[in-house]
């Protein structure tokens, strides 16, 4: 049997008789140790793992709200289209600039810039950062399956996105919808021939959850994201898209390191996924060499917006086509500024979310990724100790989209169950890994089962 180098960050741990006895002592993540450098397998409380996808979907909503105060309102200075200087962090509880599309008007969530947090009684509103990745989940669950098909998503988008009034979807999203309601199937939606737009943020916003459904193995999680990231995206924003799936995987690899290591460690396993050669692995590496340097984050993000919107250096050439607010909706200068908010904000969710809410372009988009995932490593109750307050557990998809059970009317622990019983189909059918209903624990191989 082939087998795996340890992770240098995983505590290995043997499996007390204490906890055999009593499943709440079983840590979150136990790793079982089979040689001084080798393992082969991980353990993973689900009863754990349902308090982070409920953490998940809170810090999510926390990010993805309060990046919406910022959205647009600072592109840059190139094209018909010119927003002037950046937000720093002294900008932060100060009030919010109009947006590109703002008439002049401060943003309707809020008219400063701070966390946007719902108290018990209150309910979170589903965005375009929540919604696909309600309805994938939603998919996956009510079809059984690990793995969506082609079928299955046409069937889905169109049950559940409004056809004609505001529907939320943007660029590629939208593109692939109109295909789908000719009669497109995907991957055909994201093919370039056929969508334009399929260099745009539209993937790597809807289908981070995948990573989720598949702890600890990042290729069974691009896996199963294949064609919900091919239904909008190629080339390199399926590639952006596929390090989000990445670094979600990797999240339910425990530790006792400080969350500062943990996030440097999964961010350079998934740099893997870029050939060097590709404009991401040029940012990635240009930015976390930034960062190592010691200068402030609105000085990594200047240098980015010089370097890729300016000079258009790496292949990064959008700014030469001319498009819509010099291609705010791109996933690479996107990418980039996600990569600041992630390094800068060292594992710390509020320090995360306020520096991708300040960073500039489609601000909610990296807060609600980067949001999910601290949210899903600290869960509920790190999120609530955080911001020193209970939060609402409510949630509304039919803000946005229509016809779920309910009327649309959701709570994060139903989300969050839900999810465990999608993970429980992909941990058996396509990790091969096993659940042992005792201990309450997924058993979960490291590496193909059948090497």
């Amino acid at each position: 049997m082939k087998t795996l180098k340890k992770y240098k960050i995983v505590v290995l741990l043997f499996i007390m008789i204490s906890a055999c006895k009593n499943k709440t002592k079983v840590s979150e993540t136990i790793a079982v140790e089979v040689g001084q450098d080798e393992m082969t397998h991980i353990q993973i409380s689900r009863e754990k793992y349902k308090d982070q996808l409920y953490g998940f979907w809170l810090g999510q909503c926390i990010a993805n709200w309060t990046g919406l105060i910022t959205e647009m309102d600072k592109i840059g200075n190139i094209g018909e289209i010119k927003t002037g200087d950046f937000y720093t962090r002294d900008d932060w509880g100060k009030p919010d600039l109009p947006s590109i599309w703002g008439q002049g008007l401060p943003s309707e969530v809020s008219p400063t810039i701070d966390f946007v947090l719902r108290g018990a009684n209150e309910v979170w509103g589903a965005d375009d950062d929540t919604d696909i990745e309600y309805m994938y989940q939603h998919l996956l669950f009510v079809n059984q399956t690990s793995t969506l098909t082609a079928a299955q998503i046409r069937d889905g988008w169109l049950k559940h996105i409004k056809p004609d009034e505001e529907n939320h979807l943007w660029v590629s999203n939208q593109r692939a919808f109109d295909l789908m309601q000719e009669g497109v199937l995907p991957p055909e939606t994201g093919d370039p021939e056929n969508n334009e737009h399929y260099e745009m943020i539209d993937a790597q916003l809807t289908t981070e959850i995948f990573g989720f459904f598949s702890p600890a193995r990042p290729d069974i999680a691009t896996k199963i994201a294949h064609l919900p990231i091919q239904t909008t995206a190629r080339a390199e924003a399926e590639d952006i898209s596929k390090f989000y799936v990445t670094m979600y995987s990797l999240a339910s690899m425990n530790t006792e390191e400080t969350m500062r290591k943990r996030i440097h460690w999964m961010a350079n396993e998934a740099r893997k996924v870029f050939p060097d050669s590709v404009y991401p692995a040029k940012m990635f590496d240009y930015t976390q060499k930034l960062y190592n340097s010691g200068i402030p984050w609105e000085q990594t993000r200047d240098s980015l917006y010089y370097k890729y919107q300016v000079k258009e250096e790496d292949g990064y050439n959008l700014t030469s086509r001319n498009l819509y607010c010099n291609g705010c909706f791109a996933a690479g200068i996107n990418f980039a500024a996600s990569l600041v908010s992630l390094f800068y904000g060292e594992g710390d969710i509020k320090e995360t979310i306020k520096i991708g809410t300040l960073a500039g372009w489609d601000s909610d988009n990296p807060t609600a990724t980067w949001g999910g995932l601290l949210g899903f490593m600290i869960g509920k109750d790190g999120i609530e100790t955080t911001f020193n307050r209970a939060l609402s557990n409510k949630f509304n998809i039919h803000r946005t989209r229509e016809n779920f059970p309910v009327d649309g009317n959701d709570t994060f622990e139903n989300m969050a169950q839900k999810g465990l019983m999608v993970t429980d189909r992909v941990v058996k059918e396509a990790i091969g890994g096993t659940i042992d209903p005792e201990r309450d624990i997924w058993i979960i191989p490291l590496h193909p089962v059948d090497d």
